[in-house]
């Protein structure tokens, strides 16, 4: 893959980065998510699905890794394949902080995670993430930053994050879910270390779907913050696994796409995102070789500019959609 420039932050990465949400505990939002693991769902089983997965995406180019605190092991198995791989070089990894997991390696739990963006959570994080990444981490984020929540206006957890911002590391945040995405990171672009915004990149849901942060994003493009884009395959939905009776419109409209470029829906959603001019780099959530073999086929594909209008027209309100995605369980 070409690499590209992520803002202004002086990293490169691919295209296409691979997220281990899916990967750093038995259980996850995704459909579909159970049938990919009837493998086995210990502690020893996802770790040597995860190194597969980190080796292989390495290998078809993947120089961009996301985790978080919260992914279960997810920063401790990409961490120790990073030590224990001789040969990677020339990657960038991220990790988040503010959720801490509480699903205690269940796939059915009251809370599988909780937010808790205050500074004594952030300074405990950002040890473990340290302990668990070492020097391979270049960016940490906020997980799931939003207005609601207050982070962005407390002012000991913004002073923490000068801080590790001084020591050297790219700091960011990723936008949590809802209709304010916008809101949210036009807020933060405000917020300062000095002279100079104090957030480097923003990572956000945008997908097909739903695709209303996008004016956000290119404003925070064009002022040199690096945009992550996440959940691009709207958890699963834009792939063949979604059964939804009320997609039947859609999912022909991809059906026939689909076959006109020989790539799965998934592609077509990942294409539209690494299309968009202001993403620097869109997240597969990938949970087995197979669907990121099908994830990675959107690289080699050029929609055209009348296509690319067909697959952005299916968006949803942005209320409706987060209102299917909120109501989406853990399998």
């Amino acid at each position: 893959m070409r690499l590209r420039k992520l803002g202004n932050t002086g990293l490169l990465v691919s295209p296409i980065g691979l997220g281990s949400a899916a990967l750093g505990r038995p259980g996850y939002i995704n459909l579909g998510h159970g049938t990919d693991y009837k493998a086995g769902r210990t502690e020893a089983d996802m770790a040597a699905r995860s190194e597969k997965m980190f080796r292989l995406a390495y290998q078809k180019g993947v120089r961009f890794f996301d985790t978080a605190r919260s992914y279960g092991k997810g920063e401790a198995f990409l961490g120790h394949w990073l030590r224990t791989e001789p040969h990677v070089h020339d990657i960038t990894v991220s990790s988040k902080w503010g959720y801490v997991y509480t699903a205690e390696w269940q796939v059915e739990a009251e809370d599988h995670e909780i937010k808790r963006h205050n500074p004594e959570v952030l300074a405990q994080q950002w040890e473990e993430s340290k302990q668990n990444l070492g020097d391979w981490l270049d960016l940490y984020q906020i997980h799931s930053a939003t207005l609601d929540s207050g982070v962005l206006e407390n002012q000991e957890v913004l002073d923490g994050l000068r801080k590790i911002k001084a020591d050297g590391m790219r700091i960011g945040l990723s936008l949590g879910g809802g209709v304010k995405q916008g809101d949210t990171l036009r807020a933060a672009m405000e917020i300062k270390d000095g002279d100079v915004p104090l957030f480097d990149t923003v990572q956000a849901t945008w997908n097909i779907l739903e695709s209303s942060a996008g004016n956000a994003l290119a404003e925070a493009h064009d002022a040199g913050m690096g945009v992550i884009l996440k959940e691009v395959m709207a958890n699963g939905r834009l792939t063949v696994r979604n059964e939804e009776p009320g997609f039947a419109e859609k999912r022909e409209v991809l059906n026939e796409l689909s076959e006109k470029y020989g790539v799965g829906p998934d592609a077509l959603a990942l294409a539209t995102a690494v299309a968009m001019p202001w993403c620097d780099v869109a997240l597969t959530g990938a949970s087995t070789p197979e669907q990121l073999e099908s994830n990675l086929q959107a690289l080699q594909i050029h929609l055209s500019t009348e296509d690319l209008g067909v697959l952005l027209s299916l968006k949803e309100s942005p209320k409706a959609y987060w209102n299917t995605r909120k109501n989406m369980a853990w399998n």
